[in-house]
């Protein structure tokens, strides 16, 4: 009986949370709060639904009724907000007050129902994500009510370590965090809202439509032939899939159950395999133009000079560097096993399918076009996946008639060509009616028809169109199943980051409220004094430390309310500052001891868990040299020093430099170049790739950068002539296991 009901819940609630979401972010009908707070309600009550108390009870009947019990709760408190905040609802305010307006002085039934909303989001979030974040959490609510009494009841005052501050009472503190606009319904839930989750509802419609299978066929033509073929098509479909995706753990999943067989049987051992996999997929969402939303979150909390471009151009040579890094140590390392290429016959059966990569690059155009004409990121990503939805109508591997494609292709454009037609009557119509309505191609002022308006006029229709093919095939029964299916998975796959970014509400909020963050980069600044390098590397143990139990989304949120103005104060160009937290957010996914990418590679692998997450590492190891590298060679990611645009000069050093010292990196840990290295031929491998990517530009006051950087260059250069004359080239016969 609860199976059936849970089942029909969680089908319903993710069908609307997908459509809701959609809806709200394009047309903004509610007041921020209260379309957060449907938003957070609809993924905490799926949370208590999917997720049981304990998975060893998950079959326990009374248990599973008590899980839906919370789950009302849930609903209800979230309710409640909307009711309180909604203008429609202020019939039901106390007297007369929003729940804005009663900020400070909250009635006994608002502070019940924030005290019960609380702990059920802490519950949510540990059962969807594990304990680190609810403990996190729970940390500062006691620090901040510790401070509060021991203030006030004559208790003695914090040590400065401790960072004290003037604390809050409990119900400030559950105002603070769930009744009001800083905490549970705040900033985190805003980016997961606005950006995030929109981009978990495309990757499940790019799957539908086959694009995903494009980019493993796309990646197996490309480096089939090649030896260790297989292990550099891990590579490259794990970074496509991943820009896309934005989940280490997801992409692993989704092109490792392709490549690792691949790989195997090319002659990898099953731990390398997983951890090459592992690896290239925890750079995914480093790369431009997606990002996977990661971009979207630095935009939200940078807001650069120039908006999303500027963050796109950064992250294009240290992407490209990761992913040249992970190549270069597959390629050496497969010489040095002799693994095999692609079979021939299994290269013929990869054929590309010209409608697949249509979809791919189709929905990717429209996508990056629609940011470079300005459009908002979660404008351009619904008009992408218009795109998608309509292409996918076609697709021939769709177990499904030709009048129900028919149909919905039909669909799609009557209602585009209607909601065009309103155009005529937008002027005339009521104000509340006028968001809905087609936008005029003719510009006001002049009376000529745009380029620019006419697209935005197409793009308002397109999305229109799109939410009519959404609703014909939930109602079309030969399309239903498929609808349901995306809607549903992307919903599911949404639950643990909607649960983590309320959590993440109530640490930032109390921090927000209290001012901490601003102690602790004092406190921090100094103890390392002006010392940027210690700094730096503060900042990377507590995002490896804190990213090993939590998604790399809500680490970068943490780390960037915590530290960021740190690295502000200490001269670090802000875009610089944020995607060097971002970076380490994404390694701390191949981090062992708890590398969550390395245990989904492992599992798929079948390779020792520990063995797989080690591999993981050394084949990431240049990231976790890239952030420390731009922070000091800005010039990486197309910036000045001090901000602006830098000298090409100081481009092609930068990326010189990096890229040779890649290539000496890669040569060291594989252990092979143009034969097998010895001791002394991978020591100076090592030594020309510490001078090339280590962070020093200067020494003193003396800038010594370029001179490091030549130094670097001839040893790098001497020991790969000496092993191209004395290298050893008989490969090792590897271990399977």
């Amino acid at each position: 009986m609860f199976d059936r009901v849970s089942k029909f819940l969680v089908t319903a609630l993710g069908i609307f949370l997908c459509l809701f979401t959609l809806f709200e972010v394009n047309y903004n009908l509610l007041q921020s709060q209260s379309s957060l707070a449907i938003f957070i309600g609809t993924g905490l009550v799926m949370c208590f639904l999917v997720y049981p108390l304990d998975k060893r009870w998950k079959d326990v009947a009374p248990l599973r009724w008590i899980d839906l019990a919370l789950a009302v709760s849930a609903g209800v408190c979230c309710a409640y907000v909307v009711f309180q905040t909604e203008p429609l609802f202020k019939a039901y305010w106390f007297d007369g007050f929003s729940l804005g307006d009663r900020a400070g002085a909250e009635t006994s039934t608002d502070f019940a129902v924030g005290l019960i909303g609380l702990v059920l989001v802490l519950e949510a979030t540990r059962r969807s994500i594990g304990w680190i974040v609810p403990l996190l959490a729970l940390f500062f609510v006691a620090h901040s009510y510790y401070c509060y009494g021991s203030d006030r009841l004559g208790f003695p005052l914090m040590p400065d370590w401790l960072l004290p501050h003037a604390g809050q009472s409990v119900k400030d503190i559950v105002g603070t965090t769930f009744l009001q606009s800083l905490g549970v319904f705040g900033p985190a839930a805003s980016v997961m809202f606005k950006y995030v989750f929109l981009f978990v509802v495309f990757g499940s419609f790019l799957e539908m439509s086959g694009a995903t299978q494009f980019i493993v066929d796309f990646a197996t033509k490309t480096f089939g032939r090649i030896r260790g073929g297989p292990a550099m098509i891990s590579v490259m479909a794990s970074g496509l899939m991943g820009s896309l995706s934005g989940s280490a753990v997801a992409n692993a999943v989704t092109t490792g159950t392709f490549t690792i067989p691949m790989m195997r049987s090319a002659r990898f051992p099953s731990h390398i395999a997983g951890g090459i996999t592992a690896a290239a997929a925890s750079g995914g969402a480093l790369v431009p133009p997606v990002m996977g939303a990661g971009a979207y979150m630095i935009l939200e909390l940078v807001q650069p000079e120039g908006g999303f471009l500027t963050i796109m151009k950064a992250a294009i040579i240290p992407a490209l560097l990761y992913y040249l890094s992970i190549l270069a140590i597959v390629f050496l390392y497969s010489r040095k096993l002799g693994t095999e290429a692609v079979s021939a016959e299994e290269l013929k059966k990869k054929k590309l399918s010209g409608f697949e990569a249509s979809v791919f690059f189709g929905a990717l155009t429209v996508l990056i076009g629609l940011l470079v004409l300005g459009f908002s990121p979660f404008k351009s990503v619904t008009g992408a996946l218009a795109v998608i939805l309509v292409l996918a109508t076609l697709r021939k591997q769709l177990n499904l008639g030709f009048y129900p494609r028919v149909l919905a292709f039909g669909s799609f454009f009557v209602v585009l060509l209607v909601h065009q037609a309103t155009i005529f009557v937008a002027d005339s119509s009521p104000q509340w009616l006028q968001p809905f309505l087609g936008k005029s191609w003719i510009h006001p002022t002049d009376g000529t028809i745009t380029l620019l308006l006419t697209i935005e006029s197409l793009v308002g229709s397109a999305i229109v169109g799109m939410f009519g093919l959404l609703l014909f095939g939930l109602a079309h029964p030969a399309w239903r199943p498929e609808m349901i299916k995306s809607l549903t998975k992307s919903a599911k796959n949404g639950i643990s980051l909607v649960a983590a970014s309320a959590c993440v509400g109530i640490i930032i909020g109390i921090v927000q409220q209290t001012g901490i963050a601003g102690d602790f980069s004092t406190a921090i600044k100094g103890v390392v004094e002006t010392n940027l390098f210690l700094a730096l590397v503060g900042i990377m143990v507590c995002s490896l430390i804190l990213g090993m139990g939590v998604p790399s989304v809500v680490c970068y949120l943490l780390m960037a309310t915590l530290m960021g103005s740190l690295l502000n104060e200490l001269g670090v160009v802000p875009l610089a500052a944020h995607l060097f937290i971002f970076y380490f957010g994404m390694m701390s996914m191949v981090t062992p001891p708890v590398a969550l990418a390395g245990y989904a590679s492992a599992s798929i692998a079948e390779a020792p868990i520990m063995k797989t997450s080690v591999a993981a590492f050394r084949f990431s190891l240049v990231g976790f040299t890239l952030p420390f590298m731009f922070i000091y060679r800005p010039a990486l990611l197309l910036l000045a020093p001090g901000g602006g645009s830098p000298t090409l000069f100081a481009v092609v050093h930068a990326t010189t430099a990096a890229t040779v010292g890649i290539l000496s990196l890669a040569a060291c840990l594989a252990g092979y170049l143009f034969g097998r290295l010895g001791v002394l031929g991978r020591s100076s491998m090592f030594l020309a790739a510490l001078l090339l990517l280590a962070p020093i530009t200067k020494v003193g006051d003396v800038n010594l950068g370029l001179t490091i950087d030549v130094i670097g260059g001839v040893i790098f250069l001497l020991a790969a002539i000496a092993n191209w004359r004395l290298g050893d080239r008989t490969t090792v016969q590897p271990s399977l296991t």
